[in-house]
């Protein structure tokens, strides 16, 4: 087969390096992938929201199934467009990438299917925000209505901070069109964690749970970011609490889904708070997670392919995911400064030094190459994912590969992990 990836990122990585170990791939792209991406797959110059571009280039060179990393594309439409073209291509329509396009279409929607969530109210003024706001008190969640890379959330714990996000949103427009509507929630206590399934309209074939850290400082302090690091499974994720969130959840959303015409398919990413009252919804995305892949896919015993191919061909129910019990522990290399301003173009070094544990999986997300040097280009620069028997074990792994790693003002949480470690 020959395989078509969208995005450039770490999880676009992560699935670059999955999908070339089937041996039902014989060609590998990634459009337009990234430093590190190029050592598994040919890299293709085309921006992953040039939708037009982008079926070309499927229909010129038979690819026989695209997979889209980014959920930007998806949103715009990517998946409405390959399949008008008779193209294969795993994702959500339009239509259903709401789930994540809009988190007021999420919230109603899954209020409508009786999925335990969160009380919430949204607003396209902002003083009616701002006053709602100062009548709830705090702690309180703002969020852009649309999408903003993971970083459109502000868990206010004094109001103060959360007008200030309203005026980010609204007034500012720090994430343009995704923030002409917030949505105002409820805040709610307990452990987060993220439950990924395969879906293909019908028939769910659930991933094992992770948990990331979305704060830039240890002990989940500053501004949220794209996520600094995650591991999996997650010890206080129960079976009962894991099926009780396929069951009254995610089965829920999607029945609903399907029931007002808008079937899902693809990867459906739910957002789950552990509250004292049981599991609720904090939110959906409609694509794998960043970085959670990058801790999900190493413990994949199954073949990718077969399970992405399965999805869009709508047999999923044909296949099945074997996962390895191993214990996985990814920590974020970022740049200086992010999730604000940083720097670009600095040289990369001990990446060879950090892949020589068989443990280790360099995944790269913000990187150039050049020759045979790497340079920095976003802001989170690496993901060092190992695995171990336990926690402990894999946790030492992958911050004994970070030791090796050094660029100008790189920045890592060195608490990534530590929860579960305790938790063994």
């Amino acid at each position: 087969m020959r395989i078509l990836v969208i995005g450039s990122g770490g999880r676009e990585h992560a699935l670059c390096w999955k999908i070339s170990q089937s041996p039902h791939c014989d060609e590998l792209f990634c459009a337009p992938g990234n430093g590190g991406i190029g050592r598994v797959a040919e890299c293709v110059s085309i921006k992953p929201d040039d939708i037009e571009k982008l079926g070309d280039f499927a229909e010129e060179k038979g690819i026989d199934l695209t997979i889209v990393g980014p959920e930007r594309p998806l949103i715009a439409g990517v998946c409405d467009h390959f399949r008008s073209r008779g193209l294969t291509i795993f994702g959500p329509n339009a239509s259903a990438a709401r789930l994540e396009g809009s988190k007021a279409f999420t919230n109603e929607l899954t209020e409508r299917a009786g999925v335990p969530g969160k009380a919430f109210k949204v607003f396209d003024d902002a003083e009616a925000a701002r006053k709602y706001i100062r009548r709830q008190g705090a702690p309180i969640v703002v969020k852009a209505d649309g999408e903003a890379a993971g970083k459109g959330v502000v868990v206010a714990d004094h109001i103060d901070d959360a007008l200030d996000a309203v005026d980010r949103c609204m007034v500012d427009r720090e994430f343009g069109a995704s923030g002409d509507r917030v949505v105002v929630e409820e805040f709610l206590e307990g452990q987060e964690c993220s439950i990924k399934v395969f879906c293909d309209g019908e028939t769910i074939v659930p991933m094992v749970p992770s948990q990331d850290y979305k704060r830039i400082y240890d002990d989940d302090e500053g501004p949220n970011t794209g996520g600094m690091g995650c591991y999996s499974p997650v010890p206080v994720v129960t079976q009962e609490v894991f099926d009780r969130v396929i069951s009254e959840i995610v089965r829920p959303t999607v029945e609903q889904m399907t029931s007002e015409g808008t079937p899902y398919s693809g990867v459906l990413y739910a957002g789950v708070i552990l509250t004292e009252s049981g599991p609720r919804l904090l939110e959906y995305n409609c694509r794998f997670g960043d970085p959670e892949t990058q801790v999900v896919l190493p413990r994949l015993e199954s073949d990718l392919v077969e399970l992405l191919l399965a999805t869009a061909e709508e047999r999923l129910s044909e296949v099945e995911a074997v996962w390895r019990d191993e214990r996985a522990v990814c920590v974020i290399c970022a740049s200086g400064g992010y999730p604000g301003k940083y720097a670009t173009g600095c040289d990369i070094t001990g990446l060879k030094e950090a892949r020589a544990g068989e443990d280790a999986i360099i995944f790269h997300a913000g990187t150039e190459r050049m020759g045979r040097r790497y340079f920095t280009n976003g802001g989170r620069v690496l993901g060092v994912t190992a695995l171990g028997a336990t926690f402990s074990q894999a946790r030492d792994r992958a911050y004994r590969a970070v030791g090796h790693i050094d660029f100008e003002d790189m920045y890592f949480r060195t608490d990534i992990g530590e929860r579960a470690v305790q938790a063994e």
